[in-house]
């Protein structure tokens, strides 16, 4: 093991973009989770996605109530984000779309593993260059926020090891599995005991692979490239899904002088790089807070490498802190009757409470809103301490260093410190909800305070979120980082063994590779754009398999037009305006039209003739073009081979249905002749 990083770190938290990966030792791994086209991983249920909302959620769609409590896993030991998870007192509600029955239900046992599905990894695995397991053993992995029924998401390894290969360099794969995709949030209400969650059951059990790197990713950068290359990689399969949310990214960052948080949210890979230094500024900051505050209490000060922590000597700070900052709630609500704030009225008249947790010797500490130099929110731990509130169900806290403000005045900042007898260097929070919430608030808030003194809590974190994007690339906690006690076998799906000979077909029929791809289109006579795009939207296979001796550049644009269509129509349809059946320009909307129902060359015939939109005999167009040439011959001849343009509309309107590339060929020939 390389000796730890052991110098002080530098760099301005304002300025992220600076901050020097190797000198703060930066570590970072990749997970990806990508969605695999097939339908549901132990149900049989058709894989179909349904665009709901709670506006649009149809009436007949049943609904389910449950409460999940977490599980001992194979250890003995509750996992302590399952704890997390109990504590918040949540209940679930979940609508069963038509793709669910009742194994989404947790009503029955699941069925083995799809075998696309599982075809699909493996091969995904040989790409990779992984190591398959030779038994397949499904796990069970404790989840209890409600995002699957049974309290628990089934999982299975199919290979370790392997390498990913990227332009800054080599990333070594460590696991590779096939899991279920958890149920879909659709809104969150509160009720009187706590929140309650609406899930929509339509994605639940949908299989996913999920790809762990090695800590291999050398720099921001360097994460963003290996998420394309795994994604390429993946796709390269040409059997997952495409779209918004069907590949997810989560990023496992570490400082040396901070500790490894896993964030999840990493939608658009451009952001990536920016969220990964963010996190660098905050464990930065968070570190340097920590000697701060510890030389305030006048105790040892934290290594600037976790891997010189003494555990002894932090459980002695922890004592220390623990007295220091006891979990003490005061109602001070009488004090905030006359306050004119609407939020206050409001809360107060329904029954809530204004509950204060003092914090000694955090005055001027907790921080307020600031904006380092490219916009984003600087690190403080009045938003970690926010962060923590909110997990327990309440919309947010106020704290000493931002008031007065929202309405609360100086009189009612006084007012508190006097009755929580606080000294100038002692700090408050305040929460505003239903006792027993903001009692469950403020011991989390009191906790995150505690945690001040030392090393950032290992956590699995949230890219913040506004209208769809990220807000500024910063991030807030979700739950504690899970723990190996989260997983216990699944008794309900037998053991698989992956044969010699199993492992043997997979590599005997491997998908081609990006550059054999490139080379079977360079065959044809289409362009560099067109091939491209083949590519890109995963369209050479449809445009190899359908091109039946269609011109090449023609098919190429017709099928790239209509892609969520059916090739095998498509191509027919063009072929039927190579025969003369139709025109070109009527193509899409011939495709169109029978895009759900599909056609025979007959009917297709019979539609263009019924809508007029079969060619006009080329007889009939010559004489069309040549009295409107002789109309217009003084225009013809003043502006030669310029006409083309004004009169193919008189044209195609005088002639009704025509190709138009026949119509310019031939009013070309007729501008020449009549300009001779």
């Amino acid at each position: 093991m390389a000796e730890p990083h052991i110098t002080e770190p530098e760099g301005d938290v304002a300025d992220a973009s600076k901050l020097n990966p190797q000198q703060l030792g930066f570590m970072c791994g990749i997970e990806v989770h990508q969605q695999l086209a097939t339908g549901k991983l132990h149900s049989r249920q058709p894989g179909d996605l349904y665009d709901i909302t709670m506006d649009t959620l149809p009436e007949n769609w049943p609904r389910f109530s449950r409460k999940l409590r977490a599980a001992r896993g194979e250890g003995g030991r509750i996992d302590i984000a399952a704890r997390f998870e109990t504590k918040r007192n949540r209940s679930f509600e979940y609508v069963q779309s038509p793709n669910s029955g009742l194994i989404e239900l947790d009503e029955q046992p699941p069925l083995t593993h799809d075998n696309d599905a599982l075809d699909i990894a493996l091969t995904t695995a040989a790409l990779l260059e992984a190591n398959p397991v030779s038994l397949l053993q499904t796990m069970r992995k404790t989840v209890v926020d409600g995002s699957n029924t049974s309290g628990f998401q089934r999982t299975t390894l199919v290979s370790t090891g392997g390498e990913l290969q990227t332009e800054s360099g080599p990333v070594g794969i460590s696991v590779l599995l096939l899991e279920e995709d958890s149920a879909r949030k659709l809104d969150t209400y509160q009720t009187d005991t706590g929140e309650c969650v609406i899930y929509n059951l339509d994605r639940l059990g949908l299989p996913l692979i999920e790809i762990a790197t090695d800590p291999d990713v050398k720099t921001p950068n360097h994460a963003k490239e290996t998420s394309i290359a795994l994604g390429r990689t993946l796709r390269q399969t040409r059997r997952v899904r495409r779209g918004l949310g069907s590949i997810r990214q989560d990023l496992n960052v570490s400082l040396a002088c901070g500790d490894r948080i896993e964030i999840k949210g990493c939608q658009d890979l451009n952001w990536i790089p920016r969220i990964i230094r963010l996190e660098m500024a905050r464990q930065l900051h968070f570190y340097r807070l920590a000697n701060t505050l510890r030389n305030k209490f006048s105790l040892p000060a934290l290594p600037p490498n976790r891997r010189l922590d003494d555990a002894a000597v932090e459980a002695e700070v922890s004592q220390e802190i623990a007295k220091q900052l006891p979990l003490n709630l005061v109602d001070v609500s009488e004090l905030f009757s006359s306050c004119e704030s609407k939020m206050v009225i409001t809360g107060l008249s329904s029954g809530a409470r204004m509950i204060a947790l003092p914090l000694p010797g955090l005055d001027g500490l907790i921080g307020a809103k600031q904006l380092d130099f490219e916009g984003a929110q600087l690190p403080r731990l009045g938003r970690e301490l926010a962060g923590a509130a909110k997990l327990a169900g309440v919309k947010g806290v106020f704290h000493s260093d931002e008031l007065p403000a929202y309405g609360i005045e100086s009189s009612h900042v006084s007012g508190v410190r006097d009755q929580l007898k606080l000294s100038s260097n002692d700090a408050f929070v305040l929460c505003l909800a239903p006792r027993w919430q903001a009692d469950l608030a403020l011991e989390s808030v009191l906790l995150r305070a505690r945690l001040s003194w030392h090393r950032i809590p290992q956590e699995v974190r949230n890219v913040v979120v506004k209208k769809g994007s990220p807000e500024d690339g910063t991030t807030a906690p979700m739950r504690p980082l899970p723990s190996g006690a989260r997983m216990y076998p699944e008794t309900d799906i037998p053991t698989t063994s992956v044969s010699s000979s199993m492992w043997q077909s997979v590599l005997e029929n491997m998908p081609m590779t990006d550059i054999e791809r490139q080379n079977r289109l360079n065959q044809y006579d289409i362009s560099g754009d067109q091939s491209e795009q083949l590519l890109a939207r995963e369209l050479d296979d449809s445009f190899v398999d359908y091109q039946n001796d269609l011109p090449a550049k023609a098919w190429a644009t017709v099928l790239l037009e209509n892609d969520e269509v059916d090739p095998a129509l498509s191509s027919l349809v063009l072929l039927a305006k190579e025969q003369g059946e139709l025109t070109r320009e009527a193509i899409n909307d011939v495709v169109t039209n029978f895009a759900n129902s599909g056609a025979t060359m007959e009917e297709i015939q019979l539609f263009a003739e019924q809508n007029g939109l079969k060619p006009a005999d080329t007889s009939s167009l010559q004489s069309v073009i040549d009295a409107v040439v002789l109309e217009r011959i003084d225009f013809v001849k003043e502006r030669g081979m310029g006409a083309i343009g004004p009169l193919m509309g008189v044209v195609m309107q005088k002639a009704g249905a025509a190709d138009g590339k026949a119509v310019s060929a031939l009013l070309k020939q007729a501008i020449m002749d009549a300009t001779k």
